[in-house]
Parts: C-alpha cells; sequence; structure tokens
C-alpha cells in the first residue's frame, strides 16, 4: 500500500467507512479492495471478513455489474469505481449488481480518488445505495 502516509489516508478512509451507516468500498492506489463495511454487506450478500482482500479483477466481476436498464454486462472499466480509478476523477452512475446471496439490486455508485497530497494518488472510494431506498 506504499507509504505510511498513504496508510494513514487508507486507514481514516476507513475509519469514516466503519463510522457512517451509507455503504463504503475502499480500494488502495493498486485496486485492491481494502475494506468494505457493514451498510456495504447487506447490498453486496457477503460480509468483508468472507470475502477479504481482492485484486480488481476479482472484486470488478464478482458482483456481475450490467446496465439497470439493458441487463447488458457492463466493462470492467466502465464500473465507476475502475473508472474513478483509472482517470482519477469522481465518477457517478446507476447500475445493478448482483450479490452473494444471488439478489439482482439497481444502485446508484459515486466513486472518488484519494490523495495524499495534490500529485499522490493513494486509492479510491465507492460510496453507494439501492435505488428506491430512503
Amino acid at each position: 500500500m506504499g507509504t505510511p502516509e498513504h496508510n494513514l489516508v487508507l486507514i481514516l478512509a476507513r475509519g469514516v467507512a466503519s463510522s457512517i451507516a451509507t455503504p463504503m468500498f475502499l480500494v488502495d492506489g493498486d485496486g485492491t479492495l481494502v475494506y468494505f463495511n457493514e451498510p456495504a454487506e447487506i447490498i453486496l450478500g457477503t460480509t468483508y471478513a468472507e470475502a477479504g482482500e481482492l485484486d480488481p479483477q476479482e472484486w470488478g466481476t464478482m458482483f456481475y455489474p450490467e446496465d439497470p436498464e439493458t441487463g447488458a454486462k457492463l466493462p470492467s472499466e466502465e464500473v465507476p469505481l475502475t473508472k474513478a480509478l483509472a482517470k482519477r476523477r469522481p465518477v457517478h452512475r446507476k447500475m445493478a449488481i448482483t450479490g452473494r446471496d444471488d439478489v439482482r439490486r439497481t444502485i446508484a455508485v459515486t466513486a472518488f480518488p484519494l490523495f495524499a497530497r495534490t500529485d499522490e494518488f493513494v486509492g479510491a472510494v465507492a460510496i453507494f445505495w439501492e435505488e428506491g431506498e430512503g
């Protein structure tokens, strides 16, 4: 995960994730899943303890991301978190996922990059919620 300062940014982000009621997914600068919170577990149909750290290819496909209107599989590069990692800018979109509990859900996702300093990219966060909730 890089330097201690980079670790600090990710540690702080994990602290925020563990304290909020909104589902949140956290990856490091290489795209490795490093944490998702309890509210995310409900939508993802699994716990972080069960999933553990996953590389981008694993988490990018394990929830079967789809276009919610057409049902077409979303290419990895169109998944908001993957796009935020690659472009290093915020991304928002609706998509459908099928959790490990085999339940298909339409979610809204906002993903954004994390920086230790302006030019030091350390990871990204996705905050998401089930459409129609609230």
